[in-house]
């Protein structure tokens, strides 16, 4: 399997709200780190819309492949996603890695993306919608929530792109060995993600599909000993409240370096190859950050 180690948003300690993308980029690509990942957060600040963040990063770098952690997509219109993505890909040819998800992780996001139906049958449809707009060239869907005849978008990819989702209960597993292409998850352990890739692997199986091997992935959350308490507090308090079946929430993040290399092991051995790291909060300095984590992650890589 291909094990590669990206990297989530890198805030630093007295920054203003400037998400300073291009730094981080930059920052990325001169380490020679894979990926970097956009999370899909209407109302923090700092952050920027991930399809237009990822245009600009594409445009400020030559390497670096540039991900949605996860794009919301019940509430937007699939022809357009698929538009942008159709867009980005002519622009950045294979780095661009779309992921998907069903809801926004922010309650306070939710009336942003708002559906008519039930969230999960409009993601469907829409996923559909947009696979088969990113690799035909005229298109009619007659659907429950969408319709259009002989639509299309250009370009169109020369390799389709793979449509990663996002997702942890059973229903979303099910979800991805039916529809996906690959899995990217998080808040999760390393037996979750054992059991996991093997209710995916049974979906797939079922409906008759193959998904990539090295095609499983999750968030890491590293915790390190200068992080603000009342950061790791609150984010310990929200992993008790998202996943109450965990006895410890503090067994769902990374602490340190140590504890990062740790869970990469267990999480490989279980059948995952792809991760995106980020730290708890934020950091003392985002440039000594990641040459610590160049140092002491990338050589798990295999190059």
């Amino acid at each position: 399997m291909k094990i590669r180690i990206g990297v989530g948003d890198v805030p630093e300690r007295g920054a203003t709200d400037d998400p300073g993308l291009a730094g981080l980029a930059a920052d990325l690509e001169s380490r020679g780190i894979d990926s970097l990942w956009l999370s899909d957060l209407v109302s923090a600040p700092g952050s920027v819309d991930p399809l237009v963040g990822m245009a600009y990063a594409a445009g400020r770098t030559e390497r670096l492949k540039l991900g949605t952690g996860v794009l919301v997509l019940p509430g937007r219109n699939p022809a357009i996603v698929a538009a942008q993505l159709a867009g980005l890909a002519a622009l950045a040819p294979r780095r661009v890695l779309p992921v998907f998800g069903v809801r926004p992780a922010r309650r306070g996001d939710r009336p942003a993306f708002p559906v008519a139906g039930a969230r999960a049958e409009v993601f469907e449809e829409a996923l559909q919608v947009v696979r088969a707009l990113l690799t035909s060239p005229s298109v009619t869907h007659h659907g429950r929530f969408f319709a259009f005849e002989d639509a299309s978008v250009a370009p169109l990819p020369a390799k389709p792109l793979d449509l990663w989702l996002g997702g942890r209960i059973p229903a979303a597993m099910d979800r991805v060995g039916r529809l996906g292409d690959g899995w990217l998850g998080s808040t999760i352990t390393p037996a979750d993600a054992e059991t996991g890739r093997a209710q995916i692997l049974a979906a797939a199986d079922r409906a008759g599909r193959t998904i990539d091997e090295d095609h499983y992935g999750t968030y890491l959350t590293i915790v390190h000993d200068d992080a603000d308490e009342r950061t790791v507090d609150a984010l310990l308090a929200r992993l008790r409240a998202d996943r109450p079946d965990v006895a410890d929430p503090r067994d769902l993040v990374c602490w340190g370096w140590d504890g990062a290399r740790a869970h990469l092991r267990r999480f490989i051995d279980v059948g995952l190859s792809k991760f995106v790291v980020r730290p708890a909060g934020r950091v003392t300095s985002r440039p000594a950050w990641l040459d610590a984590f160049a140092a002491e992650l990338l050589p798990l890589e295999n190059r």
